[in-house]
């Protein structure tokens, strides 16, 4: 077993980058800029703070926890959870605090270099400081316990770890491997596409390093969602790139499939000069690709201003008996937040009628404000998702 820091290579495609990965590049681009196209910015911000509990759920079921959205949103709200949901919501709620901090850091100016060892072993500190006691331990085979310290990586004197049939480097060369990735993927973010290109093979590359001993996934799709932002194709936060992975491009086993095939080694003289599979990076790094455009293409038609406003009047007209209603959903959407006393205005109607429209709607949870007298904003009740955002936690295509 090779354990030169050299056993990741290729990291990524360096002296020519194949035909078929710059084509989805410059589609990928294309999307993510139309992404939340004419939306205020209140109003995707709103849908951005969803679309992080899409992303947490699909991230946990690929992981095998099946959490339900209805107790994601609890666990964020800090209500009372039942006793037997309770871990696997807290867990979901540990990945959206993270997922948010990283966007807050992101719009600030203040994000770190997503491949470094410092933003890593941050994400793996913050999601488990929030992770339940029940997984803050790995259970081994021989029944000991191990317990996760928050940020740290493997090293010297720790127990060897397997992935399946993946046998990653040893923990006492942990350190240098990632020395060597990190250094390795800060040449790749030079240019807009090569940080395209890098989130898909440090995705994998970083998995099979595996550094910490528990957590390694959830951290690369973390660092997938961030280095996405830093590539320029984050669409506002309204596409989720574990919805993606968890369902594949035809079956949700791909995901674990392609990265077996990235493990591949190299296969002779026309197969580039690393310790790895070039071939199978391409394959790899394709696919990944193909899964961003479809969750961009597809979160781009989903949250079209124009789709999104049809279909929040018609929701509005079959449950609020007030006609009035969907003209105020409507200027809402559009203009992120809205005064109260503006209602009067929007409707053309007197401030008392006015008054019981917004009332309605908030009471029925479409609005929301932080007070009684302050402007109110979109809201998206869960009980009425699946109607404003069809299939987005099931199995079947969004719509069109």
């Amino acid at each position: 077993m090779l354990e030169t820091p050299a056993r990741i290579e290729p990291c990524f495609f360096e002296e020519h980058i194949p035909a078929e990965l710059a084509a989805l590049s410059v589609d990928i681009q294309r999307e993510a800029t139309r992404l939340g196209q004419g939306l205020h910015a209140d109003s995707a911000a709103e849908l951005a703070d969803f679309v992080r509990v899409i992303n947490c759920y699909y991230s946990n079921l690929i992981e095998g926890h099946n959490t339900r959205p209805r107790d994601i949103e609890r666990a964020l709200a800090g209500a009372e959870l039942e006793e037997e949901t309770r871990p696997l919501a807290l867990e979901a709620r540990a990945h959206v605090i993270v997922q948010r901090a990283i966007d807050d850091m992101h719009r600030n100016g203040t994000l770190p270099r997503p491949t470094s060892i410092e933003f890593l072993t941050w994400v793996h500190k913050t999601f488990y400081d929030e992770m339940p006691d029940e997984f803050r331990v790995i259970e081994h085979p021989d029944e000991a316990q191990e317990t996760i310290v928050p940020g740290r990586m493997r090293q010297e004197g720790d127990p060897e770890v397997a992935v399946g049939r993946h046998l990653p480097p040893s923990s006492s060369r942990v350190a240098a491997f990632m020395e060597h990735f990190d250094k390795r993927f800060q040449i790749a973010a030079r240019s807009s596409s090569g940080g395209i290109f890098a989130i898909a093979s440090a995705h994998h590359r970083l998995n099979y390093i595996h550094p910490f001993p528990d957590g390694n996934g959830r951290v690369s799709r973390l660092m997938s969602h961030a280095m996405a932002l830093m590539a320029g194709i984050g669409g506002q936060g309204l596409w989720p790139i574990s919805r993606g992975l968890a369902r594949g491009l035809t079956d949700r086993g791909e995901y674990k499939r392609m990265m077996d095939l990235a493990d591949s080694p190299r296969r002779g003289g026309r197969d580039g000069r690393g310790n790895l599979s070039e071939a199978a990076l391409r394959m790899f790094s394709k696919w990944f690709l193909k899964v961003t455009l479809e969750q961009i293409t597809c979160s781009a038609k989903l949250f079209d201003l124009g789709v999104l406003d049809g279909r929040y009047r018609r929701l509005v007209a079959d449950t609020i008996d007030d006609k009035r209603a969907p003209d105020l959903i409507s200027a809402v959407l559009r203009h992120g937040a809205l005064d109260r006393g503006d209602a009067q205005v929007v409707l053309k109607t007197s401030e008392r009628t006015a008054r019981n429209t917004l009332r309605k709607l908030t009471s029925a949870g479409y609005l929301t404000s932080a007070s009684p007298k302050t402007p109110v904003r979109l809201a998206f009740p869960l009980d009425y998702r699946e109607r404003l955002f069809p299939n987005l936690f099931g199995d079947g295509d969004l719509p069109e």
